[in-house]
């Protein structure tokens, strides 16, 4: 998106990875507790904004936004906030 921008405008991400998964090492026995966190995810719902683009162009930033989108693997859709 910022590629596609070139610079011209501001790009906000809306969503943090603020959750952890854990995972336990291989060849553990059970109990102990639970285990080591792995990696951070973010839980994304339907209906909430992935991105903001403000400073450029509408087809500009819906041509950012298309290719953006074109690599998530859920259907996105372009808003206009008025």
């Amino acid at each position: 998106m910022t590629r596609n921008a070139r610079r011209g405008g501001k790009i906000w991400v809306r969503i943090f990875p603020d959750k952890p998964v854990t995972v336990w090492p291989a060849e553990t026995r059970m109990g102990s507790g639970k285990g080591s966190p792995e990696y951070w995810v973010a839980v994304v719902k339907p209906g909430r904004i992935l991105y903001e683009m403000g400073g450029v162009t509408e087809n500009i930033a819906r041509r950012a936004i298309s290719i953006a989108a074109s690599k998530m693997p859920i259907r996105a859709q372009f808003i206009i906030s008025g």
